[in-house]
């Protein structure tokens, strides 16, 4: 397994261990040990996934409550998949970067802690499962607009579908309640 550090601090992109032959592929897709070797050691509790068609936009969400590490992988399609940093007092508050994650290409993407996440559907469908270092909370769920002003995301969308729920996330704000 390679690891690449991204912009923000603790966010790492992950390349799974692949083996291809005239059958296919076979992927190592989640190894405890090698995670471990790289600072992620959770004991994942819960398994997310979604499928959405083209043009869809899930978040930006986060938990302060109950905080959730996810280990994010596409298993059919391709989406932007974006983090923002949402810890009070980091020297990257407010800050995101975005990657292109395509099933074919097998990687995961490790989001601690503290930062909001989300992903819009670059392809005609996409199914991404997340694991969680914490059980869902719906009292401590808090999220983001995706077009926030202060933020500034570069979505490579312009009219994305969006849940009611995400059309009515407050901007983010340094005194916001619910930060980490």
């Amino acid at each position: 397994m390679s690891v690449v550090s991204t912009l923000l601090p603790g966010v790492l992109l992950l390349d799974a261990r692949v083996f291809r032959d005239e059958r296919g592929v076979f992927v190592e897709a989640y190894r405890a040990d090698l995670l471990r070797e790289h600072g992620i050691d959770h004991g994942f509790v819960q398994l997310n996934q979604s499928r959405s068609v083209r043009g869809t936009l899930r978040g930006m969400h986060w938990q302060w409550r109950r905080p959730q590490a996810k280990l994010v992988r596409v298993t059919s399609g391709t989406v932007y998949d974006v983090v923002v940093d949402v810890r009070r007092g980091s020297p990257t508050f407010g800050r995101w970067c975005g990657i292109t994650l395509e099933a074919e290409r097998f990687q995961l993407l490790y989001v601690p802690a503290g930062f909001a996440h989300g992903f819009c559907v670059l392809s005609d469908v996409a199914d991404v499962e997340y694991l969680c270092s914490d059980l869902y909370d719906p009292q401590g769920e808090a999220g983001l607009p995706w077009d926030d002003p202060g933020v500034a995301i570069a979505w490579p969308i312009d009219s994305p579908l969006l849940s009611p729920k995400d059309r009515a996330h407050p901007r983010l704000a340094a005194d916001r309640h619910d930060l980490l």
